[in-house]
């Protein structure tokens, strides 16, 4: 763990990321904060998107090196889309960073054998820490940690359950965190995700200062120039971001959203 106010990991040189999203509940692709509502309980049919395959082989040819795939259903324990992401993830040609309910062995053991090459763990880091410091002591890069965080009054909290649980301080579990082995997080502010009000840069460098392991963004990109102060956070560690609703709204497209961070840190799809 590196100092506080220190850089944590200059990746100067290395590709910043663009992880387009495909959230999927009920067997269908929503906008990221369609797929939040839903997730929450909040009231609202939300917007499809559609197949979730098909959008995520739209990504895929529009340049993406990696895909987002988010199962809420699992994540809220309000059902399961497991088979139909083992389809996606399978049907893919590009990287997966699959994510949503794998809270235990037999959900980790079904996700990893997707052939994703990633998986993040959040609940389950919170309430099974010893089962999830052998699973990263285990899989190593495979897995990265979702620290969903909320700014009370108390300071970070971290979220869990589909962000309707308390999950504690956000220092105290990251240094736990650090001590078993993290390879990386993937940092979201629960209250800017999928409402492309702008990341909070002041938290990812709050988290980028705590540790040496690289730090996906994890959502609130509203603009082309959200990515680019993204991008410009790549020599403290943050290496990519999830892009979610700006994307499924037509906001931003990915040839643009690559194009904006090609350059000081190059895209995630290798945009020349």
């Amino acid at each position: 763990m590196t100092p506080q106010g220190a850089i944590g990991n200059p990746a100067q040189d290395a590709p910043f990321t663009i992880y387009p999203s495909v959230d999927v509940v009920a067997a269908t692709a929503m906008t990221s904060n369609s797929a939040i509502r839903m997730a929450r309980g909040e009231n609202g049919a939300g917007r499809a998107l559609g197949d979730p395959l098909e959008v995520a082989l739209t990504w895929q040819a529009a340049g993406a090196q990696w895909v987002h795939l988010v199962d809420l259903d699992a994540a809220t324990g309000r059902g399961s889309n497991r088979a139909q992401l083992a389809r996606i993830t399978g049907a893919l040609d590009v990287k997966v960073q699959l994510c949503g309910g794998i809270r235990d062995q037999e959900s980790l053991d079904m996700a990893l054998a997707t052939g994703c090459d990633r998986v993040n763990l959040s609940t389950a880091a919170l309430e099974s820490p010893e089962w999830c410091a052998r699973a990263l002591a285990e899989h190593g890069e495979r897995i990265a940690i979702a620290l969903d965080v909320r700014m009370t009054p108390d300071g970070y909290r971290l979220v869990t359950r589909g962000w309707n649980k308390d999950g504690g301080d956000l220092w105290e579990v990251l240094d736990r965190l650090e001590r078993e082995g993290c390879t990386r997080y993937v940092v979201t502010d629960v209250e800017r995700g999928g409402m492309m009000s702008s990341p909070n840069l002041q938290l990812l460098r709050e988290v980028c200062a705590r540790t040496d392991a690289p730090v996906v963004a994890g959502g609130g990109v509203a603009d082309a120039q959200d990515l680019r102060r993204l991008a410009e956070l790549s020599a403290l560690g943050v290496e990519g971001t999830i892009l979610g609703q700006a994307l499924h709204t037509g906001v931003i497209t990915l040839p643009e959203a690559l194009s904006a961070v090609d350059g000081g840190a190059a895209s995630g799809a290798s945009v020349r």
